[in-house]
């Protein structure tokens, strides 16, 4: 099956294990508030999103694995 084209990239960075545990708290409190799961990197996506006013992404591409 072919893989669709897409306009994402993968990146890969380092982050206090701190930042990742908190990250990961908060990560539950919107999970249970918006009634559906986010992850700690929807949380990181969104805070870049915001912080640089970037648009919506419409690919809906953030279904799938990064690590």
């Amino acid at each position: 099956m072919a893989r669709s084209k897409s306009n994402n990239v993968q990146i890969n960075i380092s982050i206090p294990v701190e930042w990742k545990d908190e990250l990961e708290n908060l990560a539950r409190i919107y999970s249970v508030e918006e009634g559906k799961t986010i992850t700690f990197l929807d949380l990181m996506r969104r805070g870049i999103q915001e912080k640089y006013q970037l648009g919506e992404n419409t690919d809906e591409h953030r279904e799938g694995t990064i690590s």
